[in-house]
Formats: structure tokens, sequence, C-alpha cells
């Protein structure tokens, strides 16, 4: 029987290394994608969805349209564990799916779970999928009325910035009045972010009237809004997290090598522990080179991956993904404005959102025509 490769997740990589095989199919192979949603949702344009500037199916990838495409059977369902003796992956409400190589890209959480109330209260930015529709049908509630222009973001880094000032923007267009408020628990905001772009980006959340709070400590959510250490509540019809990431909790049981949660693996982008899994994307530790959590480095790693893949699977050799020192941060504003983080110069303007929307179509061009689909 024909080798059995096993896509866990529909995250960007595996999207990019689906539709190269749309392109260039690999004969002999079974190829089988499983992830929960028929849709994934493109990171680099949820702020600019947010603001109000695209559509939700813009920022779509159609699982389905694209497994189909690349000759691949999709199974709709969640991953909950690996049985790497067996080779099995359980999946939610299905039998064990059997794999000869599985390739992990599932993605992060940017939930609280030890946070008080933030579960029945408060809306997580990770999984995209998610997010996306709760804001879709938050946004309509406060155009209508029907729900107050009141949203408390939690975290200020780039995620958490960009979401509040999209927020403010698209309730300011329906003729809503919106009170955002940006809650971090250090002193400093965009720590990640050179002072060029960080100075652009505070300038505008306080010409916005976005309330910054730093250095609080809160204490839970509640329905009516956050509830601080000091006893003050910040009132919010939506509470967001965007504070950190954290990964999906069942890859604690698979018995592979983690580095704080998240699974290692090494140039090759297999796992250190097993040679039959591979990871990529937010889920995985580059141990040869760590980097933060960052799309580019999901983009780059797609063809690297989608060779290794079909190399251990034909017994060929496996080549080696080096991911750039640095890369460039074109940071959304709210408005089609956007600031360029890669020198210690201050560049923002219209200009750089036209170049942040060109790079984004042009990635997500590509799923939209497909080869037999």
């Amino acid at each position: 029987m024909n080798p059995h490769l096993v896509l866990i997740g529909g995250g960007h990589t595996h999207a990019l290394v689906l539709r190269a095989l749309a392109d260039r199919p690999a004969t002999g192979l079974r190829l089988t994608l499983i992830d929960p949603e028929p849709r994934a949702a493109y990171s680099g344009m949820l702020p600019g969805f947010v603001a109000g500037h695209y559509r939700l199916d813009q920022l779509q990838i159609d699982l389905a349209r694209l497994a189909r495409a690349a000759g691949a059977r999709l199974i709709r369902g969640r991953a909950e564990g690996l049985d790497r003796a067996a080779r099995r992956v359980h999946v939610a409400g299905q039998a064990p799916i059997p794999y000869d190589i599985a390739s992990l890209d599932i993605g992060i959480a940017s939930d609280l779970p030890g946070l008080p109330g933030f579960a029945a209260h408060a809306v997580p930015a990770k999984p995209l999928t998610a997010f996306a529709a709760r804001w879709q049908t938050f946004a309509t509630e406060a155009a209508s009325g029907r729900a107050g222009p009141r949203i408390a973001v939690i975290g200020a880094g780039v995620a958490g910035v960009e979401l509040a000032l999209a927020a403010q923007h698209r309730l300011a267009r329906a003729g809503c009045a919106p009170e955002i408020a940006l809650l971090d628990a250090g002193r400093e905001i965009l720590r990640d972010v050179r002072k060029g772009a960080r100075a652009a980006l505070t300038d505008r959340i306080a010409r916005l009237g976005i309330a910054l709070r730093t250095g609080v400590r809160i204490a839970r959510i509640e329905a009516a809004g956050v509830v601080l250490d000091s006893g003050e509540t910040i009132p919010a019809a939506l509470v967001i997290g965007a504070a950190g990431t954290r990964p999906q909790g069942w890859l604690a049981g698979t018995g592979l090598h983690l580095t704080d949660g998240f699974v290692t693996v090494d140039e090759t982008l297999r796992a250190v522990s097993d040679p039959a899994v591979f990871a990529v994307g937010d889920c995985a530790h580059l141990s040869h080179a760590p980097r933060p959590k960052a799309g580019v480095f999901a983009v780059r790693e797609a063809p690297v991956l989608r060779e290794n893949l079909i190399a251990v699977l034909t017994g060929r050799p496996l080549s080696a993904y080096r991911p750039q020192k640095d890369y460039l941060k074109l940071i959304s504003m709210g408005e089609k404005r956007a600031a360029a983080d890669r020198l210690p110069l201050r560049i923002e303007g219209r200009w750089v959102w036209r170049w942040k929307d060109r790079i984004d179509r042009r990635f997500m061009a590509q799923f939209h025509d497909l080869p037999g689909a």
C-alpha cells in the first residue's frame, strides 16, 4: 500500500504545501488533512478584517477546495492525541487515523485559562477562525445598538495593538462612539518593536483616545468587563485576549520532546524525538535557530517541509531550513495606514498599508486559482 502522509492542522505552512502539491502531485502517496474547520483564516489580513477593510471570505483559505486540488482527503475534526507507537492520530469523534509520516501545523492559542472568568466572558485572538466569527457578530451588534461599543484588549504587543486600533476604526466608521482599553502587565508596550515603529503606533493610540493601561494586574473577567486587582472594573462588552501565546495542551501527552510546550524540531523540521513526525509554524520550536512566533517563518518553511516529507518517504536526503535572522514587520494602524518595523527610523503612512495590502492579497491569490478544484 502507498505510504500515508497525514497533515494535522490547516496552518499556513500546510496550506502552502498542499498548494504546491496541487501543481506538482507526489505520485504513489496517500494524503490526508485533518482540521476542525473547512476554512482557515490568514493572520496577515485579520487586522484589516477587524477594521472593515476586508470581507471575511477574503482572508479565508478554503481547505476543502485546497485539499481536493492536492488530491488529499479532508477529515473534519480536532486532533487530540498521537499514538506514536501504533502511528495513529486520535481525532475527536472519529476512528483513529493511521499514518506513516505525520506533520503538525496546529497553531497556538491566546486564551488565558488561569484567569478566572476568561473562558466564559472573553474571546482569544487565536485560533483565528473562531475569533473572526466572534468579531463579525460583535461588530454587527455594536453597529445596530444591540451591544455597547466598549472593548478591552488584554496584551499590548503587536497583535493587541493592531486589534485595538482596528476595532476603534471599525466602530467609529459604523457611527458608534467606541471606548477601547488596551491593557498590559508590563510597563512598556510593543517591546519587540523598534523605536521608530513603536513611536508611530504609540502616537496613534493616543491620538485616537484609546485608553492605554500598563503595569496592571487583572483579577478576573466578568460579564461587565475586566476587574483589576485594585478592584477597579474596566467596562467592556467584548474582552479580547492577545497576551502571549500557549501551545495546544494535547501535545503534552504525545511523548514528543517539547520546549515550553512546543514541539522541538531540528533543522529539517523533524521532531528531535521521532523521525516519523514533523512540526512547523507556531506549534514548533526550532532547536537549531529559535525564532519568535511569526507568520513569515511559517511561509518560508513550506518548500522545505514539502521536499522533506517526500524525501523521507522515498529515502532521499533531507534539506535544512535556515530562517533569516531578521524580518520586516508591516503593522496595521486601524485605518488604511501602517508602520514598517525594520530600521530604527519612523516609517509609516498610507503607502506602507498599500504595500502590505499587495503582499497579503498576493499571498491569498494563490489559493483562489487552484488547478482542478
